[in-house]
């Protein structure tokens, strides 16, 4: 098995999370915050926005069961990479679209993942490219949120939709 991280941040936390657990070879998905300049990180000081923190998932995955592009591919498909500081109704630096990288490697697949992702867009994409200086874990009622919280309309409303284009456009690495 060949390991692989990436953290990543495109909107509300649980959408990617719900996303990202239903596909084959993911190991696991953490919900949490980087990209801040506070030496800590909570829902409540990341929702006021004033901690610069995006909301991100830590996605674990084996790479010889999910290539890395189609993981990224999958990644610009269930958001919008072209609206600044933004995913619908979430509003604010938490939601921007980012791709935390830790090396230089990372950064190029993320560079090359951007480009890819291009072609699909009108237009430019604003996903931002920052280095991972610290992952902070989510709280634990962020955990398997819409798993979780099947009540909830957001989840109807906002996870589901994305769940559903996900298995729509990759099927066959879906679960």
């Amino acid at each position: 098995m060949a390991k692989s991280r990436y953290v990543l941040a495109g909107g509300c936390f649980w959408c990617l999370e719900a996303v990202f657990l239903r596909v084959k070879g993911v190991l696991s998905v953490t919900p949490g915050y980087s990209g801040g300049s506070a030496g800590t990180a909570t829902y409540s000081s990341v929702s006021s926005g004033t901690t610069k923190h995006a909301e991100v998932v830590k996605v674990e995955f084996d790479d010889e069961l999910l290539p890395r592009e189609v993981l990224l591919d999958i990644f610009f498909t269930i958001h919008d990479p072209t609206s600044l500081n933004r995913q619908g109704a979430d509003i604010g630096p938490q939601y921007r679209s980012a791709l935390f990288y830790d090396n230089e490697e990372q950064k190029r697949e993320f560079e090359s993942a951007i480009s890819r992702a291009q072609a699909h867009w009108d237009k430019p994409i604003v996903t931002r490219l920052e280095y991972l200086d610290k992952f902070y874990e989510a709280e634990p009622e962020h955990h398997n949120y819409f798993d979780n919280n099947p009540a909830n309309p957001y989840c109807a409303v906002v996870i589901s939709p994305k769940i559903n284009k996900a298995k729509n456009t990759y099927k066959e690495y879906m679960k």
